[in-house]
Formats: structure tokens, sequence, C-alpha cells
């Protein structure tokens, strides 16, 4: 401001110049110094307050002046109340008037305000309007518009939604202060002005266009009367007796076949229809009134009062039988016509009005009536259905609505009946609904949401409702089935109706014991057991028809269970306030292997499972939130279960299967853990303990120098007795000689296990191995072996920057499956080769991967001797070259040690191989 030489210099009542004018202003100013007039730095400090604030008062008058406008014009249509057609205004944030609430109330509704009125029929939210920008009252004419919205009549004045005004604030063009209150004219958007321009029409014209509009109502009735096709069952008018005054007859007529009306029905706009010919007319051209165009649904349809049925009943008609001529009135015609011979020949149809209520629509029928109105229909088709379709009632209901589907082309429909009458239904499965909730991670809330959602949308129940997903659930849960033991389970419950208990049931809580500090949930073993046997009924008897054994055989069956458990890593709750318990969890579960059965003196095998590992086939059991390693609490939780399984060795399951009572008896195999949860369970030293293998007895130093020559020793009861001799220490021996004498057994081993290896892991470490060895050969530690740390992180970072490149592996903090899957390739060993320079050393790599290549198939594979028997039979032969090869090439890493999972490779492979058929 203090710039711009003719803003200072402005008189007291002018405007401030717009921006534009102001920059040219300033551009003069600084091309003609010499014009600008010389004022103090005081002067012009007390002129520019003084203009400020007579731009301000100027700005607050005008503003004073628009609101003034506003409430004078209607905030709907804007509308002057000066010039409009009636000067009443109602308050926009106002109570509803009284002529206003009575109709409402007529009509239940509950409002009391205009702005909820106004939004239901102008789509105008008027709660945030601002007094500034927006009129506070609205105009009799668009209360009248309410008030027939309210009352269901055909509106006269159509108020459509774009026309209402769209207001806004105050600017130097503002419609509302240079209308002078006339009222804003809403204006309609054209694409080509000249487009919106309409010529006058000459007289002939006019003509010419009100001929063809009469000529197109003509044909519009003509084709309605088609369309109602009532000549043979509709009496015409011309039949009346007396010659009534043409209005009068219009109005006893039908306005779509213009006969004497019969059974007539009122539109919601005041029209009298033969309720047979405004059903068809609705059904073919569309849901309205024929005469008026006004929205009319099957469902709006009402009898006349009674006042008028009356008089329709007592017209005078002529009978136009030939020879009679009797005059009747219409309310007796019918009874009359049937008296003739004619009648036999011709439909004559006209409604007679037996009294009481108006006659309605079938639709619009309660459940009761519609019953009495069809117990005539309804006791023909039981007929017919006893007849000849054996009684069977609902199938000739069903196809006769099929064939009316078929004969009006609703194909659709008829397809969707079709399926509901074969059994398919339109609808999925209770049991397809519970598998989609479970597999995309749905809560029930969720789920309902959706089956809510998409009922509304199509209108059909596709989903199943919650409570039959519940249903479906029970027969899938332990807990369902009834069976027994024989003899009983010893301190096991003979209730079989139990569902999920808590996982620390059955635990003796004594003041001295160990707290646990968890949250547990488990089935019991023998139920979640029968369930499980359950699903597999189908197989089970495939398998006896596939063994052409007869599905009656009782059994004994045998059934193998593989058992597993680990934990399952970080589970901690990201957000909310939960019990404090332990951020790791522990998983107990089992596998149905294989199931045999007895027969003659041959034990045949009826089920084996392709797919062993697979989450699909196991089961869980018990669920618990702890840390694998805390080994009192996980004795504390699984401690029943190892109870329940021992009970059921020595029992008998009785379960009826397919109708017939069966014998199951059950084999339990520990396989499925990893070597960190067979040491806690076998109570044997951590993985960094002198004694390395969980299979026999030998030291990481024995090891290293006999590479191969091993056999499994370890077991369950051997186990236990070294707990025994280590507890009780019965020779009076010192700790090292005492530690030597047990192998390395220092707690009390609770879960029996059979020695085997894991496959997943042993992948995981002999990588891990294969990963140090490719570090160590880019070093060239075969000649030097003493280097230092720093040395060692340059040889890594070089490795991982290389096998990125190349292999696109990115480098891992931890070792994992996919790394360990990715690194143990060929590729792998030529790319690394390329950072060793010396070639004897690229045949040795070689070498070594492509031995280890040929090894791992056999305990990987389900099946080994079936998927890869040649690689079987060399794995001795390839074992012993590895372990020749680890010993003289590499011997820098391995002179006097070696790793748990090369050890456990190269030594007991094939003898798994042969007790268990696969690892």
């Amino acid at each position: 401001l203090p710039e711009d030489s003719n803003l200072a210099n402005s008189d007291k009542g002018q405007v401030a110049a717009p921006l534009d004018k102001v920059t040219e202003n300033q551009a003069e100013v600084a091309a003609l110094p010499s014009q600008v007039p010389s004022e103090t730095d005081a002067e012009l400090s007390k002129s520019i307050p003084t203009i400020s604030k007579d731009a301000f008062r100027l700005s607050q008058r005008e503003t004073e002046n628009h609101q003034a406008n506003l409430q004078k014009l209607c905030r709907i249509c804007g509308g002057s109340f000066k010039s409009g057609p009636c000067k009443r205004s109602y308050p926009v944030h106002g109570p509803v008037d009284d002529d206003t609430q009575a109709l409402l109330r007529k009509k239940e509704k509950t409002a009391t305000s205009w702005p909820y009125l106004l939004a239901k029929v102008f789509k105008i939210d008027v709660r945030g309007d601002i007094d500034t920008t927006h009129p506070t009252n609205f105009c009799h004419n668009c209360r009248n518009v309410v008030q027939r919205k309210f009352s269901n009549a055909p509106s006269e004045v159509y108020f459509p939604r774009k026309d209402t005004m769209t207001w806004q604030p105050h600017s130097s063009s503002c419609d509302v202060c240079s209308t002078s209150f006339r009222g804003i004219k809403r204006k309609k958007r054209s694409l080509n002005p000249q487009l919106s321009k309409k010529p006058r029409m000459a007289a002939g014209c006019a003509r010419k266009v009100r001929n063809v509009r009469n000529l197109k109502l003509v044909n519009n009735k003509a084709l309605m009367k088609k369309i109602a096709n009532c000549n043979k069952i509709h009496l015409s008018t011309k039949i009346l007796a007396v010659d009534y005054p043409v209005d009068f007859v219009k109005s006893i007529s039908c306005q779509v076949c213009e006969h004497i009306l019969a059974d007539p029905v009122e539109t919601t706009c005041k029209h009298l229809y033969c309720r047979a010919c405004i059903l068809k007319c609705i059904k073919v051209m569309g849901s309205y009134c024929p005469a008026c165009r006004y929205p009319c649904f099957p469902t709006d349809l009402v009898s006349p009062v009674k006042s008028f049925l009356s008089i329709l009943n007592n017209l005078v008609l002529r009978c136009p039988v030939k020879d009679c001529q009797e005059e009747v009135v219409l309310g007796k015609y019918g009874p009359h016509f049937s008296g003739h011979k004619e009648a036999e020949e011709k439909e004559g149809y006209v409604y007679i009005n037996k009294g009481g209520r108006p006659r309605q629509h079938l639709l619009s029928l309660t459940r009761r009536a519609q019953k009495h109105r069809l117990r005539e229909l309804k006791l023909q088709v039981k007929t017919f259905a006893e007849k000849e379709e054996g009684g069977d009632v609902k199938s000739v209901c069903l196809t006769l609505f099929l064939l009316a589907l078929r004969a009006r082309n609703e194909h659709r429909q008829a397809d969707e009946l079709e399926a509901i009458m074969q059994g398919k239904g339109s609808g999925l499965h209770p049991a397809v609904c519970l598998a989609i909730r479970v597999n995309t991670f749905l809560s029930c809330s969720q789920y309902h949401k959706m089956y809510r959602t998409v009922k509304a949308i199509t209108g059909r129940q596709i989903f199943q409702p919650l409570h039959a997903l519940r249903t479906a659930e029970k027969s899938l849960l332990p807990g369902y089935h009834p069976f027994e033991w024989e003899p009983p389970l010893k301190n096991v419950s003979s209730n079989t109706d139990v569902g999920i208990i808590d996982g620390l049931s059955g635990i003796q809580q004594l003041v001295d014991d160990y707290p646990v500090d968890t949250i547990a949930k488990r089935f019991r073993y023998d139920v979640a057991l029968v369930s499980a046997l359950m699903d597999m009924e189908e197989d089970i008897l495939e398998g006896l028809k596939t063994q052409d054994l007869g599905d009656y055989l009782k059994g004994p069956f045998t059934v193998v269970i593989k058992e597993s458990c680990d934990g399952m890593g970080d589970v901690s709750e990201k957000h909310g306030c939960g019990p404090a318990v332990p951020e790791k969890a522990v998983r107990f579960s089992f596998t149905l292997m294989s199931i045999s059965v007895t027969h003659g003196d041959a034990n045949v095998k009826i089920f084996e499972e392709s797919k062993p590992n697979s989450e699909l086939c196991c089961k869980p059991l018990c669920l618990m939130l702890a840390d694998e390693s805390d080994h009192e609490t996980l004795t504390a939780i699984l401690s029943p279960l190892v109870a329940e399984r021992e009970a059921m060795k020595h029992s008998v399951l009785m379960l009826d299967m397919a109708g017939i009572p069966r014998m199951f008896k059950f084999v339990f195999r520990g396989t499925g853990y990893d070597e960190k949860l067979v040491r806690e369970v076998e109570g044997l030293e951590a993985s960094g303990s002198t004694y390395i293998c969980t299979l026999c007895d030998t030291t990481r130093q024995e090891a290293s120098q006999n590479l191969i020559l091993h056999s499994i020793t370890r077991s369950h009861a051997e186990n236990l007795e070294r707990y025994e001799v280590w507890r009780s220490n019965p020779y009076q021996e010192t700790v090292d000689e005492l530690r030597d004498r047990v192998k390395g057994v220092s707690a009390k081993p609770f879960i029996e296990t059979v020695p085997s290896i894991d496959a997943l892991h042993c992948d995981i470490g002999n990588a891990a191995e294969f990963y140090k060895i490719f570090q160590f050969e880019i070093g060239e530690v075969y000649r030097n072996p003493d280097v230092s740390k720093e040395e060692r992180k340059r040889w890594q970072s070089t490795l991982d920057k290389h096998l990125r490149k190349k292999m696109n592996l990115k480098p891992m903090i931890r070792m994992n499956g996919n790394f360990a899957r990715k690194l143990m390739t060929m590729g792998t060993v030529e790319a690394v080769c390329e950072l060793i320079k010396c070639e004897e050393r690229h045949e040795a790599l070689r070498e070594l991967m492509e031995l280890y290549l040929k090894m791992k198939p056999v305990w990987r594979s389900s099946c080994p001797t079936k998927e890869c028997p040649e690689l079987v039979c060399q794995y001795s032969f390839n074992s012993q070259r590895f372990a020749e090869l680890l010993s003289t090439k590499f011997r820098y890493r391995y002179d006097g040690k070696i790793t748990n999972y090369f050890h456990k490779t190269l030594a007991h492979v094939p003898e798994i191989i042969e007790r268990d058929g696969s690892i």
C-alpha cells in the first residue's frame, strides 16, 4: 500500500482499485518518480488507516444490504416474497405449521421441523446454512410442494432437484443485490445459445402439431385396448338400458378398455380401471397410470369407496342374449347370464360384490386371507396330485410356476426355480460358506455384513446366515460324534460331547507350584482323533473298496498318528491391552499318516496320506501362548495330553462309521519336532552341547573323525533311565564323569519322540554351512587360516554383493528356507567360482555341491523309494565321497569339528529311510 501513490492519495469514500490496476499504477510511479508528490512518513501513515477504515465501513454496509435482500427471497426456489404468487413465508429452521403437522400425523410421520422435510423433498441440507449467504425463509409455493409430496397426490407444480437455488457469498457481481428484489431466475444450461431460443410457431404449424399429438394419443389407447384384450369377458357400455350422460358413462367405464368396470380398482391418482386391464398394462407398458402417467404399482391399487360400488352395481343393463332383452341390474347380471345356454360358449365375467371388505389383490392379502381365497384351487391341485403324482403337491405347484415363467420368457427366474427343484438351490451350502469365511479370515461380524449386502443387492440368499454356519460347524469340530473306549481310558472322562477346553485343565494346583502365566486352549486328544477319523470316513470306505474288502469290516483298524510340536514365533499384540502373557506361541498337532486293517493273517493298508507335511492334513490339538524354551510351562500344559496319549495306547476305540461299529487302535509316532524341541522334551542338553546328535551318543570330536559309521541308539526309555542316573548319581561320580555316563541327558524327558531328522532345518543348517565355505574359499583360508575378523566381514560383503548381482539373492540376516533353496544350486557355485582364482578349488566346490544335490531329494521326498529309488541306492556312496571331500579338501573347516546337521545328513539318513520309509 505505501508504494501505491494513487491509493495513498485517494479520497476517503473511494473503494480500493483492483489488483491489476494497482500494479499498473506501481509501474507508472516507477517510471515517473518526479510526479510522485513528496509526502512524509507521518502523513502516509495517517492516510492509510483512514482509507482502510472507510473501505471496511463500505464492505460492512454492502454485506448488511446483501443480508437484508436475502430475507426477501425464498431459500428453495429463489423467488421474491413481494412479486411471488403468495407473500406468506416460513422459517427454514423453525417448526412445521399446523396444517402440515396435521397432514404428517395423518400419514403417521414423526417429523416436527422443516429441515427434515426440506431434505426429504428437495434434497437440500439447510442445517449448515450461514445467514450472510443463505435466506432464512421459504415461500408458500415450496411449502405446497412439500405437502403434495406427503399427501401422495399428483403434484401440479413439479419441482426438479436441479432447479433449486445454489447460493454464493456476496461479491462484486452478486445476483441477489442486482435483482432489486424481483426474485432470482434459475438458469438452465444449454449446449448452444441459439437452441435455447424458441422460435414462434405459425398458426398452421401449431394446428399440425396438435393433430399429431391427438393421433399419438389415439394410437396409444388402441395399443392399450389390444393389451387388455377383454372384449369377450367385459361388458360394453352399449348394453346400458338407460341413456346416461356421456360424462357419467365415462366415470363408470374403464380408462383402458372403455367397458363397464369389472372388479374396479382405484389408483393413487384417483383413476378407475378394471383390475385385469390395469395389471396387464402395468406389466407391459411400465409402472404408471395410463391416463396421467403418474407412478403406479400393483400394490397401490385399492377398491373404490362403497357408495361408488353401490351405484355401479345398481346400473340397469339390457341382456345382450338373443330373444331375452330382459333388464337386469349389474349386481345380478352374473347369475342371470349364467342361466343362458350361450354362457357355456362365451366367457362372461362380471364382478360380483358379495359385501364385506372391498376386494383386494391377492399379493396384498395376509397369508390367512390368501389361503381362504385359494382354498378351492388348492383342493383341486391336491386332488390332481393324489391322482397323478402320488400326492406330491409341491412338485405340481412348482411345475405350474415354472411353466408360467417360461411362457412369459422369464427364463432367469425359471432357471433358478429349476435349480431349486433339482435340489441344487440358488444359494451356497452352509459348509461352503463356512469354508469361505475361514479361508478369507473373515470375522463373524464381517461375514454377516457381507451376507446382508449381497442379499440386499441381488435379492437372493446366496450366502447362508451365521446360524446355519454354526450348525454346519458343529459337525466338523470335535465333540460331535459319540464313541467309547474298551477298556475305558484311565483318568479320562467318558463324556464325548466335549469341545474346546482350557489348556490348563487337569493340572493339580499346589501352593508351591510353578506359576503358569499363559493362555492355552485345546481339544481332548481322543475327541479330536474321533473327529479326524469321521472326516476321513469316505476315504476309509473307498480304501476298503479299492482293496476288494467289504465296507462292512469292523476291524480292528490300525491308525498311525504323527505328532508334531513347534513354536510359532512372534505373536505379539500390536495394539490393545490384553493379559500379560508371553509374545510367543506353541502349537501341538497331529496328522493321520496311514490306516490299515487286519484281514485274515494280512495287514492291508487302506489309506496313506499323500502329502504328510501339508498344513491341510495337520490337525491342531493344543495352542498356548508360551515360549518353547520355557520347560516348566511346556511340561504343565502338555502333561495332560501325554497322559491321554498313554491311556489310548492300551485301549481300543469303538466308533460307529457308516452305521457299523468299528474298532480302531492307535500308534503314536512323535517325529514332527525340530532339534530344539526334541532336546527340550527329551531332556537333552542344548544344540551347542558336546553331544551333537539327538539320534546317537557321539560327541563332536568323534563325529568329525568318523563321519559315516554311526547308528541310532537313543530312545525315550533310555533317556528316562539316564535321567534317573543323573538325578541320583548312584556311583558317586564327579560332574564330568556323570555327564559322560548319561550322554548329555540333564532333565526329565516328558514326551516320547521317535529319533528322526527335521528335513527343513537340515536344509537350512547345511545351506548355512555352504555359505561359510563360500566365504572361506573367497578368502583362501586353505592357504592362510589365521585371518582377522575384519577380513572375514569383507569376504561376506563381497559374496553378498556378487550373489545379489548374479543370482538376485538378497542378503539375509538369518538363513531361512527360501534362501537355502535358492542358494543350494549349481548356478550359485558357478557364480562363486568367478571370485576364486584357483581352478582346483573350483572343481572341489562343484563336486561338493553336485554330491549334495544328489543326496538332498532322499531326505526331502515324501516317499523316496518311489520318487527317487536310484538316488536312495547311491546315497551311501555319495555320502562317503562327500565326507572324504570334507576331511581332505576342506580340512581347514572340519578338522576336529562338524555341524549337527552335516553329521545327521551323512550318518543317519539311510537308517531312517529303511525304518520309516521317509524322513
